[in-house]
């Protein structure tokens, strides 16, 4: 299967600049926020910008981009307010999605703020069902570094909210939210055991996606900070089986590795693109 990698790169100057960003650090598919994750905006994408990144991704792209959503967005609030914010911005995100061509959308579920963890999963999956997502377009549960109240750290949780809701969604997985939250991922055979697991938990069938990132804490510290490819605590080795993994093979990869240390997202494509044997 051929290797689609690529990284969360920038839309600064009009979202149709995120095709060059990603062929500059050599990916061939990617992730971008269609505004500021860090306060509630809604897109502003015209006409000629989208037309400009569609014609751009039929042309330099192999795999799928996939729509971050803002880092406010909550759908497992008991809070009516944040709740109908964590919608309406949710809605303008597929609706962006359809007018981009691109067939994801990624969210986490956020924390459940003492619902519990039914009840968040219950108010999440009620956001989920009350919007209007465009044929064409599947959002994904992003697994989580469990910390708090969050959900989404457990494979459980992931498999429970698919069961709750009546619209057709997917999972992107973290590798180091995963391994963060316990799911260990730091040698081959921990790799086979935890993708087993997500297997018989959530089912490989509805892994659309994956956040490629290794992790600057150990497995089960719930501490989502990212590291470089192979040089956190998953590791080389782990990082080359879950790469050469006969299950993840097809599966496209978006890094959001930290630029430091003279590295940044081409560096680790490339190492990406070492550690994989195609």
């Amino acid at each position: 299967m051929s290797l689609k990698v690529g990284a969360h790169v920038s839309i600064a100057g009009g979202v149709d600049n995120a095709v060059a960003n990603q062929v500059e650090v050599g990916g061939n598919c990617g992730q971008i926020f269609t505004h500021s994750p860090q306060v509630w905006q809604d897109p502003n994408i015209d006409d000629g910008e989208a037309e400009r990144f569609r014609e751009g991704t039929e042309r330099d792209m192999e795999g799928p981009w996939v729509i971050h959503t803002s880092y406010l967005v909550n759908l497992c609030t008991p809070k009516e307010g944040l709740r109908e914010k964590s919608l309406d911005s949710m809605q303008k995100e597929v609706d962006a999605a359809e007018r981009l061509g691109i067939p994801y959308v990624n969210v986490h579920l956020g924390a459940h703020t003492g619902a519990g963890v039914e009840g968040g999963l219950d108010n999440a999956a009620s956001v989920i069902d009350d919007l209007d997502v465009p044929d064409g377009v599947t959002i994904l549960i992003e697994s989580d570094a469990g910390a708090g109240t969050k959900l989404g750290g457990e494979f459980e949780h992931l498999a429970g909210i698919i069961d709750r809701t009546e619209t057709d969604i997917d999972v992107c997985v973290d590798t180091a939210h995963a391994f963060a939250a316990g799911y260990d991922l730091s040698t081959p055979e921990a790799v086979d055991q935890t993708i087993g697991e997500f297997d018989d938990v959530v089912g490989l069938e509805h892994l659309e996606y994956v956040h490629l990132n290794d992790s600057k804490h150990e497995c089960g510290t719930n501490k989502d900070e990212h590291a470089h490819i192979g040089e956190g605590h998953i590791g080389e080795a782990g990082m080359e089986r879950f790469l050469n993994h006969p299950d993840l093979t097809d599966v496209p990869l978006a890094l959001e590795t930290p630029t430091e240390d003279g590295k940044s997202f081409a560096w680790n494509i490339d190492r990406v693109r070492e550690l994989r044997r195609d």
